[in-house]
């Protein structure tokens, strides 16, 4: 199979039979981060080269002497680190319940501290929502909902087996990749983060926003629904920050928590993850639905977020109602691989609300950060 370049990323040609390659199963092209305003990412655009002449045995040989300084440079990185023993390629997916299960051990105290279970109301406020607002949660629920805070103010560890996992699992799920990839690098820019570095993207959302996103790729029932979103993502016209989006709606799952407003629906199934996870996932589907049917862009983001967060608070259970609809009438897919990396014109032209046309050479992900809506931040 001929190497190619999609959309920017360069498909490794042999990759999948070279099981000594730590290299993941895409490997990403240069990216110039222009970043003028939170978020502006701007892909190279390259176009396809011409096939070339048999490679000579001196360009073959050179290049696995340069595969072999990788890892050599993987394996420095992972002593460094305290990875010791979980080379890239080498990491197993981690499951949801795994995931949980050490955050429910660990010493949190730290990040416990931080935390905010409810809004804090006063005066009028505090009579009317006491009147007429949502019932409390259930005081025997209050441990596992500051759980679920606590975890929202936990950074990403790169030294830290299990939050690598987590980070591993959601993208070898999201690309179908066999291999690890590194921590560091463009890689993370093409699912949706802000730069190289993903953990800086988890400042509003924390490690719930990774188990939100692990949450949504190792349900195999919700798992056709996360490719569909992330397939939408990429589009050349409607595209968004996949991983990013998925972070403000954490945010705003976290906000819906914090008012209370999904606390009957807690109380009735005695859980509070389960049902903060179906939130998420009903969100997400919300926009995507929203994005997708009405041509949504990047340039509608916050008003589209603003939108979900409003409907999410008033009527959740109407979400988790369209999206069992949903479910219900998907079928399961069988096991094919994942083909999202679609090639798409170097340079777009993108029609802007007032009718005027804008040359776009990749994918601009200004909307997310700079809408901002009465006194709500977004990420």
């Amino acid at each position: 199979m001929d190497s190619g370049v999609m959309n920017g990323w360069a498909v490794s040609p042999g990759l999948h039979q070279n099981h000594n390659n730590f290299l993941p199963a895409i490997k990403s092209m240069p990216i110039s981060a222009v970043k003028q305003n939170s978020v502006l990412q701007t892909l190279v655009n390259k176009s396809e080269e011409p096939e070339k002449e048999p490679e000579s045995e001196d360009l073959l040989r050179a290049e696995q002497e340069w595969d072999a300084l990788e890892n050599i440079q993987t394996e420095l990185y992972c002593k460094k680190t305290g990875l010791i023993g979980v080379l890239p390629g080498q990491t197993p997916l981690i499951s949801f319940n795994e995931a949980l299960q050490y955050f429910q051990t660990a010493d949190l105290s730290e990040y416990m501290k931080k935390i905010q279970p409810t809004v804090r109301r006063s005066g009028f406020s505090a009579v009317s929502h006491l009147l007429f607002g949502p019932p409390r949660l259930h005081r025997d629920l209050h441990a596992e909902r500051d759980l679920v805070l606590t975890i929202a103010q936990c950074p990403l560890d790169n030294g830290q087996q299990v939050h690598v996992r987590i980070l591993q699992t959601i993208y070898k799920k999201l690309t179908g990749a066999r291999f690890d990839c590194p921590l560091f690098g463009s890689h993370w820019e093409q699912l949706g983060f802000q730069g190289l570095d993903p953990g800086t993207d988890l400042r509003a959302a924390g490690l719930l926003g990774l188990m939100h996103l692990l949450h949504m790729v190792m349900d195999p029932k919700i798992l056709p629904l996360a490719h569909d979103i992330f397939r939408l993502s990429q589009h050349h016209r409607q595209n968004f920050p996949f991983c990013l989006m998925s972070l403000n709606i954490t945010r705003i799952c976290i906000q819906v928590l914090r008012e209370e407003r999904v606390s009957r629906e807690c109380n009735r199934r005695q859980q509070v993850f389960a049902v903060l996870n179906d939130l998420y996932v009903a969100v997400y589907f919300h926009l995507y639905h929203v994005w997708k049917t009405q041509n949504k862009t990047i340039s509608d983001s916050g008003y589209v977020l603003k939108e979900v967060e409003v409907l999410a608070k008033k009527k959740p259970k109407e979400l988790f109602r369209q999206l069992d609809v949903h479910l219900k009438e998907r079928p399961l897919p069988k096991d094919l691989p994942l083909e999202i990396w679609t090639h798409h014109p170097a340079e777009q032209r993108i029609e802007n609300h007032d009718g005027s046309h804008a040359q776009a050479g990749g994918i601009c992900f200004t909307g997310v950060c700079e809408q901002q809506v009465q006194e709500d931040r977004l990420i």
